[in-house]
């Protein structure tokens, strides 16, 4: 892929943070009129279908014969594990004590991408993803995302969301010049969408499926938006700069789903969200922040 200048990066981080921070009162509503599984399934699925006709003109790129063990392997991780998991798991905890064990993502990503891809690491970098995930928790927990009922099975289904999102974000920068974006993104969402569609008309009811307005909007708007579109961004961004750095701002994501329940639920802006909120903008200043080696600074001296 082209890389991508500080202002294309930018605007689709934003795009990105925006939409994938909708996504989880959009889901939370959604599953309301679907049963869990099969809204997994429909909506990879839908989203899988919209990319395909994106992707048939670059056929010749697909070269399925040595590529399809990369678009299976990603489909589980990406899609089967993290949506599946991630939409079951819903039902168990409440959606902000949820989303944020959801993202210990991007602390795990700085982990595995120091082990496996070789990136830098330092004391201000794994300083900083711990206090984006510490941001997260603040305000999730202020939010009134701890309240309720708390389950070990949903605590267990947040965690196995975050890690096969983790190890699928790793496995595909790490494998993503072997493979076109497009079809890597299309072939795992219609792989991943199609077993989960399978396995869960085998025991969820289509009956109990409502098909209101407002459904099929919240549908549409994942199923091209958050799924279609939204990953190839991300996947656009892993590849266009440090794993770890990217992933340090998905920390923003919970931030801007609290947001829109305080603007549009009357949900009250509470200290813990301004406290969490300078926590995360720190997280993301000091993983993002640039450090000069011994080598470096002496090269600079002698210039």
């Amino acid at each position: 892929m082209p890389s991508l200048s500080k202002l294309q990066a930018g605007l689709l981080l934003a795009f990105l943070i925006i939409v994938w921070g909708i996504n989880w009162p959009v889901s939370k509503y959604a599953l309301e009129f679907m049963p869990p599984v099969l809204f997994s399934g429909i909506r990879t699925v839908i989203g899988g279908v919209l990319l395909l006709m994106v992707a048939i003109p670059r056929i010749k790129r697909l070269r399925l014969r040595e590529t399809w063990p990369i678009y299976v392997i990603s489909s589980i991780v990406n899609v089967i594990l993290y949506y599946g998991l991630q939409t079951i798991g819903l039902h168990y905890l409440p959606s902000g004590l949820f989303s944020a064990i959801v993202f210990l993502q991007p602390v795990l990503v700085g982990i595995f991408s120091w082990l496996w891809l070789g990136e830098s690491m330092n004391g201000l970098k794994i300083g900083g993803l711990l206090l984006g995930f510490a941001g997260v928790g603040v305000i999730c927990s202020g939010a009134g995302g701890l309240s309720g009922h708390i389950s070990v099975e949903g605590i267990l289904l947040a965690i196995g969301s975050a890690l096969s999102w983790a190890l699928g974000t790793i496995y595909v920068k790490k494998t993503s010049q072997r493979v076109d974006p497009i079809w890597l993104v299309t072939n795992q969402l219609l792989i991943g969408g199609t077993f989960m569609t399978v396995v869960g008309s085998g025991f969820e009811n289509w009956s109990e499926v409502e098909w209101s307005r407002g459904f099929v909007i919240a549908l549409s708007f994942i199923s091209i938006f958050v799924i279609a579109i939204g990953w190839i961004i991300f996947y656009k961004l892993m590849d266009s700069g440090e794993a770890s750095k990217v992933a340090s701002f998905t920390f923003l994501i919970p931030l801007i789903a609290i947001l829109i329940g305080t603007l549009f639920l009357d949900e009250p802006f509470t200290m813990s969200l301004l406290a969490g909120l300078v926590l995360i903008l720190l997280s993301i200043y000091l993983v993002n922040r640039r450090t000069t080696s011994k080598k470096d600074r002496e090269e600079a001296h002698r210039a």
